[in-house]
């Protein structure tokens, strides 16, 4: 089979939108498949429906990636958005073409650095994992590359501003709290360990606009078990196909004037600038992690392994349901309509038939995620309730101490625990493992007491709800009784 490319397509007699030339508008750091199913899939759908006419380079973040098969593949690559929509099944396929060239700056920093001399390049793209956006103090000016990314950047702003070039609209997808703002502050560190000087300094705030923002799609990537098949249908090897969901939403922090340079609205596309990004990410956390986190443990040690069969039932779709409208969305702040639409296409998205989203997977760090996704709900349900305590959030945290204090056997890195005759594993930091190991031998009173007491894990916060602590010790009292499946019945 011939290789993806635009010489391939032709000669497929390919009549679908491809946008071969046009200026690079755009620099990215990174290429892996998140970027390319979400940021270049979107700005081609700006190619095709808004006029953007623009092409985004990509460059490599760290010394291994992609480039040499982006390369052979002129930009080119597969992607299928596959889903469930309005209760259909969808598999859209689309031949993505936003991306010119892909650069690998450390074995030709220059290639990257040219770009700051391009007049037509405005905007700036990153998702270089929650690591990336991270100050390291043995960068320094002259290396080639900096190791850090914002280190790489500090040198390509420097760049700019010696040549007497605008700044750039620079969006950041990583996913940390404020990651435009995080990105910024970095930059700056690097401008005074580098003693680069007060005009430029001065340059990086007035002329370029660091914009954090929130980006939700959950994109499987590479369908390794698929690609051989899929290749043979499209007719051409293509070595980055790329999957996704069919949801997207892209929440950008900054003034609304880049609406008139980015053309997201002309093109139909799920995209908005707002003033502040805080409560968009609170419906993403405490609805879609949230719903996640608050019924997973429970679902597994009621017999389900996959989150799509989980919506098949009735007990645990019900308990998720409850969770969601009763509990949490009470608790946050945008308009009704718009939480209840999102809390929708939470079910249509755990519903998925093409991605096996397996519940041991998403248990991973459940201290941690309990207490950044459900302890804001719990908390706030009761501060706007006269302090009553949400019943489904508070089984759920039962469910969680269920599930760790199975764990009786150390493994590497893991505590070993049993459902039945399958044993699994329970994967967290080594501190929390250790702590459920300490009290393995605990009765339901002292065990509840000891987890809602350890300040390391929930800041105090849980000890001064009234009424947690024994609403908690009867619920694992009810599991121990009747089992998880009845006890989700019953609080239901």
């Amino acid at each position: 089979m011939d290789k993806l490319s635009y010489s391939t397509l032709e000669k497929q007699g390919f009549n679908e939108f491809l946008l071969k030339d046009a200026p690079e508008r755009v620099l990215q750091f990174g290429e892996g498949n998140f970027l390319r199913a979400f940021v270049d899939y979107f700005f081609d759908c700006m190619n095709e429906k808004g006029g953007f006419n623009g092409k985004i380079v990509v460059t490599q973040p760290i010394a291994q990636g992609l480039a040499p098969m982006l390369n052979e593949q002129e930009g080119l690559y597969t992607l299928f958005l596959r889903g469930s929509e309005n209760g259909q099944k969808v598999n859209r396929k689309r031949v993505i073409s936003s991306i010119s060239r892909c650069l690998n700056p450390y074995e030709d920093f220059e290639a990257l650095m040219a770009n700051a001399d391009n007049k037509d390049l405005r905007f700036i793209v990153s998702n270089t994992t929650e690591a990336g956006i991270a100050f390291d103090p043995e960068c320094k000016k002259d290396d080639a590359p900096p190791a850090s990314f914002p280190g790489k950047l500090t040198a390509f702003l420097y760049r700019r501003f010696e040549k007497k070039l605008p700044g750039f609209i620079i969006l950041s997808c990583e996913l940390i709290d404020h990651n435009g703002d995080e990105l910024k502050k970095c930059v700056h560190q690097y401008i005074d360990l580098w003693g680069l000087s007060d005009e430029f300094s001065k340059w990086v705030d007035s002329e370029n606009i660091f914009c954090s923002t929130l980006v939700d799609r959950i994109v499987p990537g590479y369908p390794r078990n698929e690609a051989a098949s899929i290749c043979e249908e499209l007719g051409y090897q293509d070595n980055l196909i790329d999957t996704g969901e069919v949801f997207g939403f892209w929440v950008i922090e900054g003034p609304q004037s880049i609406k008139d340079e980015l053309p997201f609205e002309k093109a139909d596309l799920p995209i908005i600038v707002v003033d502040d990004v805080t409560p968009y990410k609170q419906r993403k956390v405490r609805i879609l992690n949230g719903a996640h986190t608050s019924f997973i443990m429970a679902a597994y040690l009621s017999g389900q392994d996959i989150v799509r069969d989980c919506m098949k039932d009735e007990v645990i779709h019900s308990f998720m349901n409850k969770t969601i409208y009763d509990e949490v969305i009470p608790t946050l702040d945008l308009p009704k309509d718009n939480l209840m639409q999102f809390a929708a296409d939470v079910t249509e998205r755990f519903s998925n038939p093409y991605v096996d989203h397996l519940l041991l997977s998403i248990s991973l760090n459940s201290a941690s995620k309990w207490k950044a996704r459900c302890m804001p709900s719990l908390i706030e349900y009761a501060n706007r309730n006269g302090g009553k305590l949400a019943p489904c959030l508070t089984f759920s945290f039962a469910a969680f101490i269920a599930f760790y204090h199975n764990g009786t056997e150390k493994g590497e890195g893991s505590l070993k625990a049993k459902r039945g005759n399958d044993v699994y594993e329970i994967k967290d930091d080594q501190w929390v493992l250790d702590f459920f190991y300490d009290h393995k031998n605990d009765d339901t009173d002292a065990l509840a007491k000891a987890v809602i007491g350890n300040d390391r894990m929930w800041d105090g916060e849980l000890e001064k709800l009234s009424g947690f602590t024994e609403e908690v010790i009867k619920d694992l009292k009810l599991i121990e009784e009747k089992g998880m499946y009845e006890s989700m019945k019953e609080i239901l």
